[in-house]
């Protein structure tokens, strides 16, 4: 009886190691899109007249394509090209994107100040995992 819980006990294990490492790939690729999509905004901004209704038209497009895909209003795209622009010439952070759930990131984003600051708070994201499940 005993083999049998120990067996079990490491096939949970295998289970929970693999579902939180697909839980972290998942994050890494989502955080991708977010930079890409930021920096799209951000590039089309400094060619354009960037406002509301650009970004209100691109949100339209994106639900038109993808209806009920979450995230991708105008509040969203703006934390995208905010995201971006906050960590495009930080090299210490843009190593370390994909570490941090975009939760932590908005976080993070709208409560530090500074990059002594975000670094600060970074830091423990990542060695804590704060964040993963």
């Amino acid at each position: 009886m005993k083999n049998e819980i120990s067996s079990a006990g490491n096939l949970i294990k295998i289970i929970e190691d693999s579902r939180n490492n697909a839980l972290k790939k998942v994050n890494e690729e989502l955080i991708r899109m977010y930079w890409k999509v930021g920096e799209y905004l951000s590039k089309e901004a400094e060619n354009t007249t960037f406002g509301d209704a650009y970004i209100d038209s691109v949100a339209k497009e994106i639900q038109d394509a993808f209806p009920g895909i979450k995230g991708f209003n105008r509040r969203g795209l703006y934390r995208m090209k905010k995201f971006y622009e906050t960590y495009c010439n930080d090299e210490f952070v843009t190593t370390l994107l994909t570490q941090i759930s975009w939760s932590n990131h908005l976080a993070i984003m709208s409560k530090a100040k500074t990059v002594e600051e975000r670094h600060f708070y970074i830091t423990p994201c990542i060695k804590e995992s704060y964040g993963w499940w």
